[in-house]
Order: C-alpha cells, then sequence, then structure tokens
C-alpha cells in the first residue's frame, strides 16, 4: 500500500506519470473493446454491423487518425515561434593560475577567485520575422486539413474492401447450401438407380452417369468451401478476429442504385471524390510550402535578456554579485550557398506536381465511374435474364420429373434437367451479389456513403 504523506514531491511526480500511463491505454482498449464484443459469431450478421466494427477498430483508420494527432502537433510546433525561449543555466569552474597584477609600491592585486560560481536566466524573444512564423503556422493547419481527409479515405477504401468480402461470403454461403441439396438429389437418383438395376430396369451405365455426377457436384463444393474459407479469414482479418473464426453472414442484397442522371455522374463524383478533395488540398499545401520556404531567409529582428548570479567582481571576487544584460538583435542572412534558391526550386516543383495530380485523379475517377456504371448495367441485365432462365428452369424440371415418373425420358435426362436448375440458380445469385458489389463500387467511385 503506498502511503503518499510519505512520498516526496518528486517521488508523486513519478507515480502519477506511473499510473497514467497504465490507465490510458486500458481506457482507450477499453472504449474500442464493445465494438467486437458486441458481434456475436453463433448468429448471422449483417453488413452495417461489420462495416462499423470495421471502420472503428481497424489499424490503418487508426493510423490515419494518429496523422491528425501529429498535424497538430505541428501547428502548435509552428505557434511556438510566437513565444519567447526562456533557459536556465548554473555553473561551477575552476580555474587556475588565476590573473594576477604586480603594482610597484601598492602590491599584488588577484583578478579572478579560484572558484567561480554562475547561475542565470535567458530570454530570447522574436519581435518581428517577416511572416515566418505565420506562414509555417498556416503551411501545418493546411497538413492538419489534409490528415482529416485521410482518414475519410481510408474509411472509404476499407469499405469497398469489406463489402466484397461480405458479398462474395454471401454468395459462397448460400453456393454451398445449393450445392449440398444438388448432391443430396443426386445421391438419391442413385439410390433409386440401384434399385431399379436390381429389378432389371436400369443398366449400370445410369449408376456409373450418376456417380460421375455425384463426384464432379462434390468437387464443385469443395472448391466452394475453400472459398468461402479464404473469404471468411479476409473477413476475420479486417474485423481484428482470428482468421479461423467461423462467421455466418446475412443474405441480403439490396443496396438502392444512385438516383443520379448519366451525364452528371462524373461532375458529382469530381466534386465529392475525398482524392480530388486531397489533391485539391495538397495544391494548397504545395502552395503555402512554396511561400513559406520564400520568406526561410527573411532577416529576424529579436530581444534578448539574461539576468543572474555570480561571484569574480572586483575588489571582492568571492561575493556573489546580482547582474544582467538586455539588448537587441537583427539577424539578416547574407550568403546562403544557394540553399535558399534550390530549396525554392524544389518548392515549386512539388507544386507543379500537385496540380498535374489534380488532372490525373480527374482523368482516373472519370474512367472509375464510366467503368463502375457499366457493371452496374451489365448486372441488373443480367439479373433480369437469369430470373427468366430461372422460372423456365424451374418449369423444366418440374415437367421432367412427371415425364420421368410416366416413363417417358431416362434418369439421365431427370438429372440434366436438376443440374441445370442448381446451376441457374447459382447464376442468379451470382448476378445478385455482383450487383450489389457493383452498386458498392459506384457509390464510393462517386464519393457518395454506402448505405
Amino acid at each position: 500500500m503506498i502511503n503518499k504523506k510519505d512520498m516526496n514531491s518528486k517521488e508523486l511526480k513519478i507515480f502519477t506519470i506511473v499510473l497514467a500511463g497504465f490507465l490510458i491505454p486500458c481506457f482507450v482498449l477499453g472504449q474500442n473493446k464493445p465494438a467486437i464484443s458486441s458481434l456475436n459469431t453463433n448468429d448471422s450478421i449483417g453488413f452495417q454491423q461489420v462495416l462499423q466494427i470495421v471502420l472503428d477498430s481497424h489499424p490503418a483508420v487508426l493510423k490515419a487518425e494518429e496523422g491528425i494527432r501529429s498535424a497538430e502537433a505541428g501547428i502548435a510546433l509552428a505557434k511556438s515561434g510566437y513565444y519567447p525561449n526562456i533557459s536556465a543555466e548554473a555553473g561551477y569552474t575552476r580555474i587556475g593560475p588565476v590573473p594576477k597584477i604586480d603594482i610597484p609600491n601598492l602590491g599584488s592585486f588577484q583578478m579572478a577567485p579560484y572558484n567561480n560560481y554562475n547561475g542565470e536566466l535567458d530570454v530570447y524573444e522574436t519581435i518581428y520575422d517577416f511572416a515566418k512564423t505565420a506562414r509555417n503556422i498556416k503551411t501545418e493547419e493546411s497538413n492538419k486539413e489534409i490528415s482529416e481527409k485521410n482518414v475519410a479515405l481510408v474509411k472509404q477504401k476499407l469499405t469497398l474492401s469489406t463489402a466484397v468480402t461480405y458479398y462474395n461470403l454471401v454468395f459462397l454461403q448460400e453456393a454451398i447450401k445449393i450445392k449440398e441439396i444438388e448432391i443430396t438429389n443426386l445421391k438419391d437418383h442413385l439410390d433409386f438407380i440401384t434399385r431399379k438395376k436390381e429389378t432389371g430396369s436400369a443398366i449400370q451405365y445410369e449408376i456409373l452417369s450418376t456417380q460421375v455426377r455425384i463426384s464432379g457436384a462434390e468437387n464443385q463444393r469443395t472448391d466452394l468451401q475453400t472459398s468461402r474459407i479464404t473469404q471468411s479469414g479476409m473477413l476475420n482479418s479486417l474485423l481484428g478476429l482470428p482468421v479461423s473464426t467461423e462467421l455466418k453472414v446475412r443474405n441480403s442484397y439490396t443496396l438502392t442504385p444512385p438516383a443520379l442522371q448519366h451525364d452528371s455522374l462524373i461532375s458529382f463524383a469530381i466534386l465529392h471524390r475525398y482524392e480530388m478533395v486531397i489533391a485539391k488540398l495538397s495544391e494548397k499545401h504545395a502552395e503555402l510550402h512554396l511561400g513559406s520556404v520564400k520568406v526561410q531567409n527573411n532577416p529576424v529582428f529579436g530581444a534578448f535578456g539574461s539576468g543572474g548570479v555570480k561571484n569574480g567582481y572586483f575588489p571582492n571576487l568571492d561575493q556573489p554579485i546580482a547582474n544582467y544584460a538586455v539588448g537587441v538583435n537583427l539577424k539578416i542572412p547574407v550568403f546562403d550557398a544557394a540553399r535558399h534558391k534550390n530549396n525554392i526550386r524544389i518548392a515549386s516543383s512539388q507544386l507543379s506536381m500537385s496540380r498535374n495530380d489534380i488532372d490525373q485523379t480527374k482523368r482516373d475517377i472519370s474512367s472509375e465511374v464510366n467503368e463502375n456504371e457499366a457493371m452496374v448495367n451489365a448486372a441488373l441485365q443480367k439479373i433480369t435474364q437469369y430470373e427468366l432462365q430461372a422460372r423456365q428452369s424451374e418449369e423444366a424440371l418440374q415437367l421432367a420429373k412427371v415425364n420421368f415418373n410416366a416413363g417417358a425420358i431416362t434418369n439421365l435426362d431427370l438429372l440434366d434437367s436438376e443440374t441445370r436448375n442448381a446451376e441457374t440458380r447459382l447464376d442468379l445469385l451470382k448476378a445478385k451479389v455482383d450487383y450489389t458489389i457493383s452498386i458498392v463500387r459506384l457509390d464510393i467511385s462517386l464519393g457518395r456513403p454506402v448505405n
């Protein structure tokens, strides 16, 4: 048990710092914990729940947010140019031999003591630096703006990665169920044909063909299960869970397409994409940096003061005496071996590159929007086509069952109908998932939030 009454002030400060260093990380971890702990892996999880956890706890987001705090520290550091520099100094010096002077008929006089003591307080204040500090502050504030937008950009990219992984997992989860139903039906057919062969109503070829179909379906199921394990591991990694955690995702893919005209999509994206916002902020930052570099060689006018106590004053050399010194100075750079000129050239080049980045970003955004819009339209058309094919294959399967029971078609014909029906259902499911992912891609390429 620590008795604070027995602790001196130094020990108390050390204890406080250590305790704060222990409690603050625990508090931060406690803040992140509820999002993960609220995830029930035994129940199906929805996309918005998954996305919220990813955006709250992913290291990429935390790193980007740390960039904001670093930028704030940069602003505070730049503002420190407005405040004085204050330092204290104390020292002891032993010298020998000490300087002496001999005066005829008067004797010998010691000019300095053997033991020299000094304590002083020094202050320096910049009175005027010709806008150097002001421009540095604006440059750092611009850097903070970029850091804030970078957080949004990181979240946007994580949203896309999470959506693609999540909805691919939805497809694989449902595809495995469809494939298992197909395998169960095939095995039922195999039992049925095996019994028919025992009565002489079927041949070995029908049994062998059914076994081959079962083997093919089981291989497809194995591939789907392998892909599901891979996608599940990727989603677990985004969530910060062990990669082997079993997750069940909800079978939902209802997203509303953007209510914008085709001609306005690109202009909307250029106004709202974080990449474009950051590119323009980077141009502004480069301009501010160039302005800051241009004034680095400006004169600096300042004042200084120093006061303290020291010995060594004649005639009582060992007696400490208060002393002071005050003044002003003007520092004017005269020659810096062309460093200032080259720094301006570098900053100007960076500004030119920032402007080129804006043009490149516009082109990339236009291309992405055009591609994603085409993918949305194609996926929507596929859904319509596969829905029609699914209805037709379902009716064909029901008709095949009737004909098979009536003896009008063989077992292999019925298996063909069931296989086509299963494949069409898979195609329709894949088209719906692709449409959902395409909508997410289009929303993100437009700079819109994903609903």
